[in-house]
């Protein structure tokens, strides 16, 4: 009797405790989409909301039309369904209130930016609204804020901290 117990106490592997903080190796892997590296434990849906360009509802549409499930993690995709996201992402047949820019200035078509196009396409978009002057324009070329803020309290442009505090080296300079 005493031997059986002592082969089934030998043949258990000794169980490791829980911690939370311990990762699976497959999950840690990131995974490049349209030029962004996005971690291999994410859903799919929350995922595609890292790239800048794709909102929360563009990430649904996405989702939908190609016929990929929310819940499905990025580590899980394979390389040709990378392939239809970034096709996908680049010219989406969604409705026109999903696009990033409807009616293009230049253009007139409907566009949607992702990415370093976005960055490089708002930027201009400031800079022609600079070059024509407008209120908007004024407003950016003054670094002031443009959608209403009060400009007491409520905006930061990283200048000031606030209406109170001094800055530091003034104080400083003071005191010698």
């Amino acid at each position: 009797m005493a031997e059986k117990e002592e082969k089934t106490k030998q043949e258990k592997p000794a169980k490791k405790p829980y911690n939370p903080n311990e990762k699976k190796v497959d999950e840690e892997r990131l995974i490049r989409i349209l030029a962004k590296d996005i971690p291999g434990n994410m859903k799919v849906y929350v995922g595609l909301t890292r790239i800048k360009g794709i909102s929360w509802s563009m990430s649904n549409a996405i989702c939908k039309i190609l016929k990929i499930p929310k819940n499905k993690k990025i580590i899980e995709l394979s390389q040709q369904e990378i392939e239809k996201i970034s096709e996908f992402a680049k010219k989406p047949s969604v409705p026109k209130y999903l696009i990033n820019r409807p009616n293009d200035m230049e253009s007139g078509e409907n566009r949607h930016l992702i990415g370093n196009d976005l960055e490089l396409q708002t930027e201009f978009d400031i800079k022609r609204l600079k070059k024509i002057k407008s209120y908007r324009g004024y407003r950016h070329l003054n670094q002031q804020p443009s959608r209403g803020q009060k400009t007491r309290s409520h905006f930061r442009r990283n200048k000031s901290k606030g209406v109170g505090i001094k800055k530091k080296k003034a104080s400083k300079e003071k005191e010698i």
